[in-house]
Order: structure tokens, then C-alpha cells, then sequence
């Protein structure tokens, strides 16, 4: 019999189907995998706008509150208030209208044995609180990042971004008193979880993000990545948590008849990003981000992969793209601060380099030596992709996530 046979469970999740990135990926294929398990899931999430921000097209002419399926799965939408250009407070904003306006989506659920969360956003799991208390359920918050730490270290708002600062010590009460009030709370890093111990006295239980193993596969190249140059690839969410200016001078350093990069993606930095490629690098383009179906032809197609983050962001998020990159069989770089987990992974792997030194001349050389050692580049794959399979498999996670859940 299927682990979770006659149980409800409502998922709250502000990004979740038909969004193909990021949390509404992971949030969707969760539900789905509830759902083999005998699960009667129903998902109170938005009206899809990531990573676009902006409310998807065969979305825009429903009503405020629209309910769909998806396979079993009841969903319960709300549509939110969505920026264009997604300011600290324009952000704020959004989230509010999100958390006020899917109070009214509680009605609708009569019947709830277990909650699930997801954050970001916190108010997700203050939603999840009040519905576990109306409905006498258990609450499971599962975060994806740090939203407070990451709003205040990536420079999304400047005020109190010291620990002793007054609004930053205001959102951290605020993120304690709703991660206590959940009956488990878990996350995606080792890391990840040793800061929960300073934020809560909940339990925690480490739950990555996963890599659909059935789907890696040796594909055609994908059109986007069919020149004969070493082809070096950036595929996800172009916002603020990247260092897109140390991208740029990165670029600057190399040899355009050798190298070829491409930018697949979407974001609340597109827009500065593509004014500044216009006005200095008009041979380098940003594509759409591709279906979820053409990922995996995507990633494969690269001869490497790059990840520029911001050194002072610690802790605060185990970069999803990540696992994708390394699954690809190809090397990847990557640059943050030098205690991040992404660091201990791609290190222990020998599947990558991670940098904790944003010199651009540095990345130049690293890119000169894969391009022009191919065997080593190829026995790098190899090591991340067997690491990714040894570790971050999606059945064995979600199986034992069940197991656990079955015994609420």
C-alpha cells in the first residue's frame, strides 16, 4: 500500500505548476510524488509570473480566485499583485497580496491532516500556521531559502543589515516566532540546517532538492548551443543574488574567437543585464529560459557552466541549478563565500571549481585550461555527474521524506 494512502495534505506554495524553474519546479514534482503515494494533495499557490514576473499569459483573463487540476491534484490559485521591476518594497507588496488575499482559498478545504509550507515566502508558512491550527493539522515547513538573511546580504534593502540592526532583528523575531509554531521544519543544505538551530527549537529534517535521474540522458545538441567555440553556458533566474558585474568583466578577458557565452534565463536583472550586453558586448544575447523537456539538451550542450554569486551571501540558499549543472556531465564554476555548501559539494566531488576569489583573470585561466585539456574536463563530469546520482536521486529523497511524513 502506498505510505501516505488517506491522508490530506495541502501544499502552500506561492511558485508552483506550470512554472518550470526554481521552487515551482521542486513544489510540483513534491505534489506529484505526494500523490503516487496515495495522497490527496491540494496546492494553494499564485497565478504563475516566475521567472518573468508577470502573470503568464493564458492566466490573465481568469477571475481573482481560479481553481484547476492537475492529475489528482486540486489547485487554488490567487492572483497577486505582480511588479514589472520588483523593488525591496514592490516585493513586499507582492507577498502581502499573495498571503492576504489566500486566506480566502482556506474555505475551500474541508478536510487537512497535514500542512506543508514552502519558503520563501515566510508568509507561506505563517499561512501554513493558521491553517494547521483551523483545521487541528500538522505543519511542515520546508525552506528553500533563507528569505530574510538573503533580502538584507544580497542588497535587495540596505536598512539594518547589520545582525544588531533594528529591522533586521525585527524580521528575525518575526521568522522565529512563525518557524516555532511548525511541527517540523526542513531545508536543503547541511548548512542550511546547522543555521536552523539558531532560529528555531522546531525539529529539522534535511530535505534536498533532487535530480530526476530517469531524465539524464546523452541528447542532441541543443540549437542554442551549436557553434564549434568553447561554448560557456548561464541557464536560470537572472537576479539579484548573481554578480552580474563580475560577470561582465569576465567576459571583457576573453578571446571572442574562441569562446562563445550564452545566457539563457529570465529575471528581475534581465533588463539591466541586457542594456549593459547591448551597449559593450553585442554579440552575447539572452534567450528565453527553454521548456522543461529541453533542459536536460540544454545543459548537456555546454562545455562548461558558470555560477557567479555574491561572496557575502552564506547560508542562505543551496543553489538548485547546481545539481542540474553538474548532472549535465560537464564542469562547472562557480564563485561565492568560501563556508557556502555549494563549495563543500563541488569540492568533494572534484566535479567543478569553486572560487571564493572574484578575480576575473583567475576565471580566465580556469576557462583557458578546460578548453584546452579536454580530457580533464571530461573526468570532471564524470566525478559531478556520479556525485549528483550518488546523492541528490529523487526517489530514495522523496521516499524517505514519506516514510517520515507517514508517521503523523
Amino acid at each position: 500500500m502506498p505510505r501516505l494512502t488517506g491522508k490530506n495534505i495541502t501544499l502552500i506554495s506561492l511558485n508552483f505548476y506550470p512554472e518550470q524553474t526554481a521552487i515551482g519546479l521542486y513544489s510540483t514534482q513534491w505534489a506529484q510524488f505526494l500523490e503516487t503515494q496515495g495522497a490527496s494533495v491540494t496546492v494553494i499557490t499564485a497565478f504563475p509570473y516566475y521567472p518573468q514576473w508577470k502573470i503568464n499569459e493564458s492566466y490573465k483573463k481568469e477571475k481573482s480566485y481560479y481553481e484547476e487540476q492537475l492529475g489528482t491534484i486540486r489547485i487554488l490559485r490567487y492572483k497577486q499583485y505582480t511588479p514589472a521591476q520588483p523593488s525591496f518594497l514592490k516585493r513586499v507588496a507582492h507577498i502581502i497580496d499573495f498571503t492576504l488575499g489566500s486566506r480566502r482559498n482556506f474555505k475551500k478545504i474541508e478536510k487537512c491532516d497535514i500542512v506543508l509550507s514552502v519558503i520563501p515566502f515566510t508568509s507561506s508558512a505563517w499561512l501554513g500556521n493558521t491553517l494547521s491550527r483551523k483545521r487541528n493539522a500538522k505543519h511542515w515547513i520546508h525552506i528553500q531559502d533563507f528569505e530574510f538573511d538573503a533580502a538584507f546580504q544580497s542588497g535587495l534593502t540596505t536598512s539594518g543589515q547589520k545582525d544588531n540592526g533594528f529591522m533586521y532583528s525585527q524580521f528575525m523575531k518575526l521568522e522565529r516566532s512563525i518557524l516555532n509554531k511548525a511541527n517540523c521544519v526542513s531545508t536543503i543544505s547541511h548548512n542550511m540546517i546547522s543555521k536552523l538551530a539558531s532560529k528555531t527549537v522546531t525539529d529539522s529534517y534535511y530535505l534536498p532538492n533532487w535530480v530526476e535521474t530517469s531524465k539524464i540522458e546523452e541528447l542532441k545538441k541543443h540549437p542554442f548551443l551549436m557553434n564549434t567555440k568553447f561554448k560557456i553556458l548561464y541557464s536560470g533566474n537572472i537576479g539579484d543574488k548573481q554578480d552580474w558585474k563580475f560577470f561582465l568583466n569576465v567576459i571583457s578577458k576573453l578571446d571572442k574567437d574562441l569562446f562563445e557565452v550564452i545566457i539563457v534565463g529570465d529575471g528581475s536583472k534581465k533588463q539591466w543585464l541586457e542594456q549593459q550586453l547591448e551597449n559593450y558586448y553585442p554579440e552575447i544575447e539572452i534567450k528565453a529560459p527553454v521548456p522543461f523537456t529541453e533542459l536536460n539538451s540544454l545543459l548537456i550542450s555546454a562545455d562548461v557552466h558558470i555560477l557567479f554569486q555574491k561572496p557575502a551571501v552564506l547560508d542562505t540558499v543551496m543553489p538548485s541549478k547546481v545539481l542540474g549543472m553538474m548532472a549535465s556531465q560537464k564542469p562547472s564554476i562557480v564563485t561565492g563565500h568560501p563556508d557556502a555548501e555549494v563549495g563543500v559539494v563541488l569540492n568533494t566531488s572534484r566535479g567543478g571549481y569553486y572560487i571564493t576569489q572574484n578575480k576575473a583573470e583567475l576565471i580566465r585561466e580556469v576557462l583557458d585550461e578546460l578548453r584546452t585539456h579536454k580530457e580533464k574536463s571530461q573526468e570532471m563530469g564524470v566525478r559531478a555527474r556520479t556525485y549528483v546520482l550518488e546523492n541528490y536521486a529523487k526517489t530514495p529523497i522523496l521516499e524517505a521524506f514519506c516514510d517520515q511524513l507517514s508517521q503523523w
